[in-house]
């Protein structure tokens, strides 16, 4: 993940400092000392999360305001999605129907002496990261509860999953095969400009079709949805949303120490990140809003996430008064 955390570190100490100074200058128009704006403490707390562990400064400029400045990330982590590998052609009807995967990877086996699998690992792991900036409101004086309203700023991209290096062998096998598939079903030679397959070997290819890994069917036709590896033999999904997304937000705590140097606080809300995810793969099909029937496991994760309109936050806050 690419992210220079010295220099975050930079840019949340000058906007609590910007913060602490735009509210010291605004205490000038008040003339009771109580309730002007002042620099009174700085808290510096971590959490961990829903929006996975991060670190904050905290800057109380009021009897019932604070503000927040801060950065979090989900560690990585990977979890095994599998896909099958299959193959799918039309009859003479035009209608898609599937293929014996056995004859066709026999069939590839003897022409090349590659193997080719009949599954597919892809790892999926996150990639979210965002800094933040809240700012507290007790409604009630001398009371925890509080409401809280901000945002979450960080990259679009907050998931990822490619093929495992185990499969990369059987991914380029299935390119290699389609390529045979449409130079045959073109009539092209296979290799320079005389080398062809036997008419029954061709015959073969032709009925069996070619090789992809059927995630779904398409909203637009209906036409099964065969993913296919990119020019390089691999296979990527990545989940897309906002950059920028609003939260809001309730939260309570308490201290720790007598002398409130240490608290704990509990945090619960939600990211607004702009509806539903985008899961697009490598060659821009989004599984979320592309497809229907989306099979299997990876039908299951694709429902889960096109459910999650908002993110839920919940966070425990861990902070230690710094002055």
């Amino acid at each position: 993940m690419p992210i220079n955390l010295y220099f975050m570190k930079k840019i949340l100490v000058a906007a609590v400092l910007f913060c602490s100074s735009f509210f010291v200058a605004n205490a000038q128009f008040e003339t009771n000392e109580k309730n002007a704006f002042s620099f009174r403490h700085l808290d510096f707390g971590i959490s961990a999360g829903t929006t996975g562990l991060g670190f904050d400064l905290a800057l109380p400029f009021h009897e019932q305001f604070r503000v927040r400045a801060g950065f979090s990330f989900i560690p990585e982590f990977n979890k095994k999605i599998n896909f099958g590998i299959e193959g799918r052609r039309k009859d003479d009807n035009g209608n898609w129907v599937s293929t014996k995967f056995d004859s066709m990877a026999d069939k590839f086996s003897d022409l090349t002496g590659l193997k080719i699998d009949d599954s597919v690992d892809m790892l999926g792991n996150p990639d979210f990261y965002n800094g933040n900036l809240l700012v507290d409101f007790y409604p009630i004086k001398k009371c925890a509860f509080r409401i809280t309203a901000g945002f979450y700023w960080g990259g679009s991209k907050v998931a990822n999953a490619c093929n495992t290096v185990e499969d990369a062998a059987s991914l380029i096998g299935v390119n290699i095969y389609n390529q045979f598939y449409e130079k045959i079903e073109n009539g092209d030679p296979l290799i320079g400009d005389d080398v062809y397959l036997a008419p029954d070997q061709e015959e073969k290819f032709l009925q069996n079709g070619r090789l992809g890994i059927y995630i779904g069917d398409r909203v637009d036709n209906g036409e099964p949805y065969m993913m296919e590896p990119d020019e390089n033999s691999t296979v990527k999904v990545n989940i897309f949303v906002n950059s920028f997304k609003p939260y809001l937000g309730t939260g309570y705590g308490g201290n720790l120490t007598k002398n409130g140097g240490v608290k704990l606080e509990f945090d619960a809300g939600v990211l607004f990140w702009g509806g539903t995810p985008e899961v697009i793969t490598h060659d821009g099909t989004d599984l979320a809003k592309d497809l229907v029937n989306v099979r299997g496991k990876v039908g299951r994760y694709v429902n889960f996430i096109k459910r999650i309109k908002v993110y839920p936050v919940i966070n425990l806050r861990l902070s230690f008064r710094l002055f």
